[in-house]
């Protein structure tokens, strides 16, 4: 059984899993009790962005949760996402993550974060690239209360999988991701359709990590979206009152929801 051992003082926490320790970073609201939301990385660790992330969704009312899911290889990643020699060392660190242990380590933060005290029990997953996967198999294999993902890589090979999610998804694709060709997406819609409890917005004109923080593809108008849909889900699937993010213009027609209807 996981144990967790808190570090209040730098934002920090211990789990510890089957397998070992492993550290996360914690940011909590300012009222309790709260609902929690575990983020999951990208390839470029729990870096300044992952953390910015976990600070505005504590500004929402959740406490919120990142582990650190390259420990086993390199504990404490914190790249940049500008650096050549950074997207060399992710992609290393990528090719040679286990996925498998890593979708049990999820879910060994979820029931960590869950008896945290001040905490509902209810938890939600949120991932980027990397973390969409991660966030997408804890989901199917496990279990969650709830899961976001934004722009999850290579999910399309693992939609064997899909009859396993019963929890309410919500999924985020940018129709120009580089990383994820349009037969991909075109497969994982298909795939998902077939879910009721599952909704997917696609974003025109989008590149990969459209929504994240510094990125070279980062559109805030387009984030602003993506994250108020986000937020909308959060609050209604964690019973919290809803604390949207502001959406600045008419995006009424940017996000295209396909919704699953029998």
């Amino acid at each position: 059984m996981s144990s967790s051992e808190e570090n209040t003082m730098n934002g920090r926490m211990i789990i510890e899993g089957r397998d070992g320790a492993f550290g996360v970073y914690i940011a909590r609201p300012k009222a309790s009790p709260a609902s929690a939301v575990v983020v999951l990385q990208e390839v470029f660790g729990v870096n300044a962005d992952i953390r910015k992330t976990c600070d505005e969704l504590a500004e929402q009312g959740f406490i919120a949760v990142a582990p650190d899911l390259f420990w086993r290889q390199e504990p404490g990643v914190n790249l940049t996402v500008t650096s050549e020699a950074d997207w060399q060392h992710d992609l290393r660190l990528y090719q040679a993550y286990d996925r498998d242990a890593g979708a049990r380590e999820v879910k060994e933060t979820v029931n960590a974060v869950a008896k945290l005290p001040g905490c509902t029990g209810r938890v939600a997953v949120l991932g980027y690239c990397l973390g969409g996967l991660m966030t997408f198999l804890t989901a199917v294999r496990y279990g969650v209360d709830a899961a976001v993902v934004y722009h999850g890589g290579e999910t399309e090979k693992y939609l064997g999988e899909v009859e396993g999610l019963h929890a309410p998804t919500l999924m985020h694709l940018a129709e120009e991701d580089e990383f994820i060709s349009k037969p991909a997406q075109a497969e994982i819609k298909a795939a998902l359709a077939k879910n009721p409890n599952t909704t997917v917005y696609s974003y025109p004109g989008q590149h990969h990590a459209f929504a994240r923080h510094n990125g070279a593809h980062y559109n805030a108008a387009a984030a602003a979206l993506a994250n108020g849909h986000t937020s909308e889900f959060l609050h209604q699937q964690l019973r919290r009152p809803l604390v949207a993010p502001a959406v600045s213009g008419d995006w009424s027609a940017f996000g295209q929801r396909l919704a699953n209807e029998e």
